[in-house]
Parts: structure tokens; sequence; C-alpha cells
């Protein structure tokens, strides 16, 4: 009892100085937990979405993720509706007519496609949809020339019922007036939905009005799913394999995995960056206990004098500690709540209406926040706990502090360059790796290796580039440069741990400029190197273009030629025995002018002819495959075809690396009309002189589809910059988290060294030193600082970067580019970050009373 009551009255004597940390456990509790949250809303609201929309018994086309890319979806057959109907248990038989490969685009030539990745969805409207959407505005659809929009996208882009709409699928284009609005019950997942009646539906999204997509079983009244499921199986006899059976919870199941591999990685990516910040948040209580204890020697000495064991003083520290942690991760989980709830806000603007009365919080995430906050806080408190063990009685007589363990400075550096130089060596390993996986590993051992090694090595480097750093910012500023340089020198193990996690944060950063860089500079030279074509023409929602499309382009005037590509699925039986499924890339004679492609053997050009095709130099290597040999390519769909091996690839590319290629001309001639895929994208060449007319002429044929995009090599770079640009942004967004609690450490420092130092600071003010030169050295010493921090962050993060481009390399992006705008724009920065983190000690230390301050032990 005695040793809590001494732990709070210490929590509470420095409630002001435990603020800050406490704010870093919140920071880092409030993002584990807010993710959590987050996820477990989603998870639920997609459960209760999926249990409103699934049928007893769902009966589908099973599955073939190797179907060729036709634009049409797969469907069963009309007739199965009628035998299906005559089953026993069944109460109600809905088909389902449905598709995700259409753009739908309003009289302004707009499309309504979502802009999240969600798909544009086609279907028919009946009962079922009703568990699941309202209308709320004008009334079912009717007839060919009528379609219900969901209210969302109606909303977000001004389309109101009488508004005309232009529906482009496969089969063909046709145009709908909205006759309705429909509004979802529970949330809608982002996609654009358009409802049509079924005859329609049929006709105009499946291409056929003797199928469907599917068929939704109601149960008769005392029949269960399974039962059910096991009669339609019986039923259907020996072509129920041909068909995907699945009860309402299976259906939820396989929904769910497919939303469930999204909201996955989204969780974990952030409970990554949540772990980041929690590393971080580490050394900024190590620091805040050190100092703490440092500052309470002879307080310490006074109990161990008095009696106090050993025991009983670490047991003090401890109990602040938990004390904190408990605090902050209470304080966290009302945090991450609120961060649930702004998530939420960003997922709605980006058109997933998610509604904040359904908030899932389960009993265990508040349970994993305080543990998370207290385990951290404690394991960040062992060493300074432990440091107060040790000191003496006898340190009660002492002015301040307690002598430094030289022996244990030594062993720590000795230790620190080991583990530098042993992830120096990993670094190296993984650059000169001769397969990506072999080099993956020795990269993440390096990236660990001297991470630690920085950090415990941190006094050391503290030494000498602080003063590299004084010599060329503080000495312009004379005295009081010379005394913000001492001041960072005192202690370089302190320096070095607030250092250290402003490192982390930047480390990253730099390292993540350095690979985004490279890759955009790796795709510019190929593009450069490799692709002769003037435009590139493809969807924006990264569709197949769709018939009428591809011929819309072939419409254009001033153009030399075009050359389409697509992908045709296959299996190929090779020489050693082995059977793979594989993509191939299938175009026509111009592809090698418009995009060039290197050969180890043989003439690519002899590709597009009769029952030919190519293959990549690794590919051949792997099965023994040699030029002019025979493979049997068995394509999906259609029939099996005898291929000459006319051509092996070079892999020293990024562009269509390890690609297979043969003629349209013979993919044609295996498949049937209807099972043709569609062109993935379209290359240009302009006639002679005619590229301004070629350019102008290949926008207006496509202006009628608002998703077409006509791009130059220009236009394609800039896009590659944008991708890259934008994903970047959002990962420096997260680990913003991560440096603005290292920033939080920055201040904790030299708040607290400002308290240490307050008789120091009385007697500098009392001989001379004025307000404004006491608050510029508490700058100056800031800046100093996050300077040390950003020169070790950027330039490990150079290095793991680097490291990262040379694995990179292997892929065939071998450009190696150095982002030094960002580099020296984030360098600059973290001294105006340190400027910003002293703001508040500064005018501390200039407002102390000099008598008061002299005269405080």
């Amino acid at each position: 009892m005695t040793v809590l009551k001494t732990s709070l009255r210490n929590f509470l004597a420095h409630k002001g100085r435990m603020a800050l940390s406490a704010v870093a456990v919140l920071l880092s509790v409030a993002f584990v937990c807010g993710t959590l949250v987050f996820t477990d809303t989603m998870n639920a609201t997609f459960d209760k979405l999926f249990a409103n929309t699934a049928s007893d018994v769902s009966v589908g086309p099973e599955k073939n993720d190797d179907a060729q890319a036709t634009g049409r979806p797969a469907t069963v057959p009309a007739s199965l509706r009628e035998k299906l109907a005559k089953v026993d248990g069944v109460a109600k038989v809905e088909p389902s007519a449905n598709s995700r490969q259409l753009t739908v685009v309003d009289g302004r030539k707009k499309n309504l496609s979502p802009t999240s990745g969600a798909p544009t969805v086609g279907t028919n409207w009946d009962e079922s949809q009703k568990k699941s959407v309202e209308i709320t505005s004008g009334h079912e659809p009717h007839g060919p020339a009528e379609a219900v929009l969901d209210s969302d996208t109606a909303d977000k882009h001004g389309v109101r019922t009488g508004d005309t709409l232009r529906v482009i699928a496969a089969p063909g284009d046709f145009t709908v007036k909205v006759v309705g609005i429909a509004t979802y019950k529970t949330t809608n997942p982002g996609a654009a939905v358009l409802y049509f009646d079924t005859p329609t539906a049929q006709a105009k999204l499946l291409g056929s009005t003797d199928a469907f997509s599917g068929y939704g079983l109601t149960a008769a009244s005392g029949v269960s799913d399974e039962q059910l499921k096991e009669r339609v199986s019986a039923a259907l006899g020996s072509s129920a394999g041909d068909y995907a059976l699945r009860t309402a919870a299976e259906s939820k199941e396989e929904n769910k995995k497919d939303v469930g591999s999204f909201l996955d990685v989204m969780k974990y990516a952030l409970l990554g960056f949540a772990g980041i910040a929690v590393l971080v948040g580490v050394f900024l209580i190590v620091n805040t206990f050190s100092m703490l204890v440092a500052q309470r020697t002879r307080e310490i000495g006074l109990m161990r004098a008095i009696g106090s064991s050993r025991p009983q003083i670490m047991r003090s520290v401890l109990v602040e500690a938990v004390l904190l942690g408990v605090v902050g991760s209470v304080l966290g989980i009302g945090g991450g709540v609120a961060l649930a709830v702004g998530l939420m806000e960003l997922m709605g603007s980006m058109g997933m209406k998610l509604d904040t009365s359904e908030l899932t919080i389960k009993a265990t995430t508040p349970v994993v926040g305080l543990v998370i906050g207290v385990f951290v806080t404690l394991l960040a408190s062992c060493l300074p706990a432990f440091k107060a063990t040790k000191i003496s009685p006898m340190a009660a007589l002492r002015d301040a502090g307690t002598p430094a363990d030289g022996k244990a400075g030594k062993v720590r550096t000795v230790i620190g360059l080991v583990l530098t130089a042993a992830g120096g060596l990993a670094l190296v390993a993984a650059a000169k790796a001769d397969t990506a996986a072999a080099g993956s590993g020795m990269l993440g051992l390096g990236v660990l290796l001297t991470l630690v090694g920085f950090v415990v090595v941190g006094p050391l480097l503290a030494g000498l580039v602080v003063r590299v750093i004084s010599a060329v910012v503080l000495r312009v500023f004379g005295p009081v440069g010379r005394l913000a340089e001492r001041n960072a020198l005192r202690n370089p193990r302190r320096t070095g741990a607030t250092a250290s996690a402003l490192m982390i944060g930047l480390a990253l950063v730099a390292a993540l400029s350095v690979v985004g860089s490279s890759m955009v500079a790796s795709a510019t030279e190929q593009l450069d190197k490799s692709v002769g074509a003037d435009f590139i023409i493809q969807n924006e929602n990264e569709q197949p273009l769709s018939p009428a499309q591809s011929k819309a382009i072939r419409s254009a005037g001033d153009v030399a030629h075009l050359t389409p590509i697509t992908t045709v699925n296959a299996k190929l039986t090779l020489p050693d025995g082995k059977t793979v499924k594989q993509g191939l890339n299938a175009s026509v004679a111009t592809y090698g002018e418009d995009l060039a492609t290197e050969t180890v053997q043989g003439r690519f050009a002899e590709v597009w002819g009769k029952d030919a095709m190519s293959v990549p130099e690794g590919f051949a290597k792997d099965h023994g495959i040699k030029l002019g040999d025979k493979l049997t390519v068995a394509m999906v769909e259609g029939r099996t075809a005898g291929l000459r091996v006319k051509a092996i690839t070079s892999d020293d590319t990024s562009i269509n690396k390890g690609g297979m290629f043969l003629a349209l001309d013979t993919a044609r001639q295996y498949l049937p009309a209807d099972k043709m895929p569609l062109d993935m994208l379209v290359f240009a060449k302009a006639a002679d002189g005619k590229a301004k007319e070629a350019a102008e002429s290949l926008k207006a044929a496509v202006a009628d589809y608002p998703q077409i995009k006509v791009r130059d090599q220009a236009d394609y770079k800039k896009l590659i910059k944008d991708q890259v640009g934008r994903l970047l942004n959002m990962i420096y967004g997260l680990l913003g988290l991560a440096i603005v609690v290292a920033v939080l450490g920055v201040v904790n420092t030299l708040a607290l060294s400002v308290v240490e130092r307050t008789r120091e600071i009385g007697l500098l003010r009392a001989i001379g030193l004025s307000r404004r030169q006491m608050r510029r050295m508490i700058r100056l010493e800031s800046v100093v600082i996050a300077l040390f921090g950003a020169l070790l962050g950027l330039g490990l993060g150079m290095a793991w970067g680097t490291t990262a481009q040379k694995l990179l390399a292997l892929q065939g992006l071998g450009v190696l580019d150095i982002p030094w705008p960002t580099i020296t724009t984030v360098f600059l920065g973290s001294a105006v970050v340190g400027l910003l983190a002293a703001l508040v000690p500064a005018f501390r230390a200039g407002r102390m009373n000099v008598l008061k301050a002299i005269a405080t032990d």
C-alpha cells in the first residue's frame, strides 16, 4: 500500500510531464482499437447485407477463374427453372440475371461508375431485391426502356427520375430512362447498381433470353436449407457437378471470403502502422522515465536511506508506468472509437455508406487496447526502473544525478557496432541475391539488424554527428549556438533515444521514396526503350473493351495501324510432362513495332505465323523447352492446338516480363467466336506527320465512351507516377502517426530537460542571458536533435531503399533513382519540426523567475 501511495503521489506530482507520454500511448492504442472497431463494423455490416440477400439455396454456374474474358457473365440454362420448381421442398424459384461487366453513362457523357474500385452492377428487379433495397422514388422497371438506379449513385451524380442513361455492355449498348430510385436498407457496398426488368436484363446483359445468372430457391415450411440442397442435387443427378449449389450460410461465407480478403489487407496494414507507432512510443516512454528517475535521484536516495528496498523502488516506478498505461489506454480506447467513426465517414465519401448506428465494439477490443497500452508502458519502463534500484543511499548527498556507467556504455557501443555491421552485410547479401525470395529474407534481416544497431549505437553517433551538424547549423548563432550544442551533447544516450524515435519514421519514408521513385524511373525507361506506339488506349476501370468500343477505335482516321492485345487462357502440356495454366498474350504482327521485345533465340516476327508461339527464357529453362519444340496448348472453352516455339524472349524487361505470345488469328482458329476474349488494350501508331490529328481523331472516335482513355507516352508516364504517388502518399499519411509520436518525444525530452536544468537556466539568466536568447537556445537544441534523427533516418532509409531496388531489378525494374527533392524536403522539414517541438519548452524556460530558479535544488 505504501508503494502504491508513493507511486500515485509521484504520478500526480509529475502529471504534466506524464501527459505527453500518455498521448503517445493514447495514439498507439487508438490506432489499434480504431482499426479493430472499423473492421469489425465492416464485417458485421456485410454479414447483415449478405444475410438479407442470400436465398435459402442458390443454384449458379460453377465458378471458373480460367474462363475467357468475353465480357459476358457465366450463365445457367433458363430451362433449368422448371426442373427446379418441381423439386420437393421448393416453395419459390427466383431467377437472377446480372453482370458486372458494364459501364453506365449519363446524358452529359459522364461515367457513373465508382472511382473507388467497386463495380458497376446491372441486375434484374424481382421480389428478392426487396430484402436489401426499397424504391423510395418512382416505380419498378417495366419493359426494355426503363431502369431503377441506386440512390447513392443518383445523389452523387445528380441523376433524377426521368433522366436517360446509356448502358455499355458486352452484348451491345442501349439506353434506358430512370423510372425509380432504390435505397439500401443496410449499406451500399460502394457499387453503382442499375435494375432492369428480367427479360431486359437477360437480353441486354447476358446476351440471351434462354439463360440466367442463377436461381434463388426458397425452402418450403419445415424444410431446412441443407435438406433442400440435397434434394436439388439429387434432382439434377449427374449434371449437379456442373452447378454451384450453396445454402444461405455457404453463400454468406463465399461472399465474406471475397470481401474478407480486402478487409484483412486493410486491417493488417493499419495494425502494422500502429505497431510502428507503438515502437516509437516506447522510446518516448523510456526517455520520460529515465529523466524522471534522474531528476529524483536525491529523493530515491533518501528513500533507500530510510529503509526502502530495491524491489520496493522498482515496484514504485513500475506502478507509475501501470498508471500511465491505464490512463493512456482508456483514453486511447475512446479515441479508437472516434477514429473508427472517422474511417467510416471516409469510406462514405468514397461511396461505401456505413451507418454509425451499427458501430460494432467487441468485448475483446477494449481488452486488447488495455493490454497493449499497459504492456508497452511496463516494458518501456523496465530499464529506468532497474536503474532506479541501483541508486545508493549516498546519492541523497549529491546535488544531482548519478555517475555514468562507463563500462556499460562501452559494451553498448560494441553491441551496436556489431549489430549494425551484421545488418550492413545482410543488406549487401540481399543486393547481390540471385532470386527475389532469397534476397527478401536477407533484406528483412538487414533492416531489423541495422535498425536495432542504430538505436543501440545512437549515443556514440550523437557525439559525432551532432558536432558535425552543430558546426554547420549552430556556429552562426555564437555563444547561444554553442550552449545548444553542449546541451544536446550533455547526455548522448538521451539525445540518441529521442532522435531514434524520429529516425524510425523517417527511415521508412526514405526507403519507400527510393523504391517508389525507382519504380517510376524504371517504368519510364522501359517505356522509352520499348514502346514504339504513339498511343495506348484502354478502359479506365481496367475492364476489357466491348466489341462496340473496339469498333469505334477502328473508325479513327490518321492512324497507320492499330495493335489490339488480349489474353487467352489455356493449359500447356510441357516437355517435362507438367501441365500448367497460363495466360497467353494474343496480338497481331504490328505488336513487334509497337512494343520492342528482345529474344534470346529465334525471331519474334515468326510468332505471328500460323500455329506459332513464344515463351520467356526463364520458363523455357525451368521446363526444358527448346526453340522449335511443339507444345500442346488446350484453349479453355476451345480446342487443343499444337503450337511451335518460334522465339524465346528475354526476361530482362519489366514490360510483359514472363509473357507468352501467339497470333490473334491462331487463337480464333481454336476458340469459338462467342468464347474469344475481348481486347484488353489497343496500341495505335499515327500516320507519318499526323500525330496531333491521330490523337484528336481517336479521342473523337471514343467520345461516347468516357471510360476509355487515349494516352500518349507522356500521359502514360504521368499515370504511372500518379498511381505510385497516391500509394506513397497514403503510406506517408499512416507513417505520420509515428512521426507525431516522435515529435511528442522531442517535446517531452525538452520539457523535462528544462525542468532538470532549472537552476542552470536561472544562473544563465543571472549572468546576462536574455529571455530571447534562452528561448533560442532551447529551439536550437531541438533543431539539432531533430536533424540528427533525420540524418540517421534518411541515411538508413536510403540504404534500405537502394537494397530493395536491387531486388526489384530482378523483376526488370533496373533503374535506381534517389528522390533528392523529397529527401531534402524531409530533412529541412525536420528542422521545422524541431522548431515547433521546442515552442512550449522554450516559452517555459524564458518565463522562469531567475531568483526562484537559482534557489531550486
